[in-house]
C-alpha cells in the first residue's frame, strides 16, 4: 500500500462513511458504457450530509490555495449537473463570483452555455464531482474559453486515477487536475478498516490495474 496524504484519507474515510464509496466485486456494476466495474462511487451523496461536504470543501479550497495558489482565481464554473453545488460552496468560502457551465447549450433565447457572468479573460475554477477520463472537463473548459475565460486548473472531489491518458488531455489543453483522493486511496481506507476481505482488496486492485481487461473479462456474467 502507498503512503495516504492526511486530505486523501479524510476524503476517503467520509465518504466511505456516508455510504458514498461502493466495492461489489462479485457482484459488479455495470455502466451506461457497458464497462463492468467492482467499484462505484456517488459524490452526489456528499450534498446531503452537512458536516462531510463542510469538511471536504474546507480540504479543497486549502488543496487549491497549496496547488493553484491563494489568488489563483477570478471566479468559480460548476459543471451541469453534479459540480453545480460543490461550486457554490467553494465559491462561497473563496469569496468569488459562481456560474455553471450546460452540457449543451439550452436551444433557445441566448442559447447559451454559461449561466451567469465573469469578465473577458478571467480566471476561472472549472469544479465537477469528479473524473473518470477526463472528457467532460475538456467540453465544459472549451465552453468557458469560447466565453472568454482563462481555465487553466479543474477540481474534482474524486479522481478515478486509473486513466492516465485523460490527464494527458489536460495537461495537453494547459489544464491541472486537482482532486482529494483516488480508487487507491479509498481502497486503502477500507481495507484498513476491514470493509473487504483479502480477495474482494485482490479483485478491486485487478480492476484498477487494467480496468478495460477486466470488464471484458467478465462480460456476460
Amino acid at each position: 500500500m502507498t503512503h495516504l496524504t492526511d486530505h486523501a484519507r479524510l476524503t476517503a474515510s467520509t465518504l466511505l462513511e456516508i455510504e458514498a464509496v461502493h466495492f461489489r466485486p462479485q457482484e459488479p456494476f455495470t455502466f451506461t458504457s457497458g464497462r463492468r466495474s467492482p467499484v462505484y462511487i456517488d459524490c452526489r451523496k456528499v450534498i446531503s450530509f452537512p458536516r462531510a461536504r463542510a469538511a471536504l470543501m474546507n480540504l479543497a479550497v486549502e488543496r487549491l490555495m497549496q496547488e493553484a495558489g491563494v489568488e489563483a482565481f477570478d471566479a468559480v464554473a460548476g459543471g451541469e449537473t453534479a459540480g453545480i453545488p460543490f461550486a457554490a460552496w467553494i465559491a462561497e468560502r473563496l469569496g468569488l463570483p459562481m456560474v455553471y457551465v450546460r452540457k449543451k447549450a439550452k436551444g433557445f433565447g441566448r442559447n447559451a452555455r454559461i449561466e451567469g457572468t465573469f469578465s473577458e479573460g478571467a480566471r476561472v475554477l472549472l469544479v465537477e464531482d469528479l473524473a473518470t477520463d477526463g472528457g467532460s472537463k475538456l467540453s465544459f473548459v472549451e465552453a468557458l474559453r469560447e466565453a472568454g475565460a482563462k481555465v487553466a486548473h479543474t477540481f474534482v472531489i474524486f479522481h478515478y486515477g486509473i486513466f492516465p491518458e485523460g490527464i494527458a488531455q489536460l495537461e495537453e489543453q494547459g489544464v491541472s487536475l486537482h482532486a482529494l483522493c483516488t480508487w487507491h486511496d479509498a481502497l486503502q481506507v477500507a481495507a484498513e478498516r476491514s470493509y473487504l476481505d483479502e480477495a474482494g482488496i485482490n479483485e478491486v486492485k485487478a480492476f484498477l490495474k487494467d480496468p478495460d481487461g477486466w470488464s471484458k473479462a467478465r462480460e456476460g456474467e
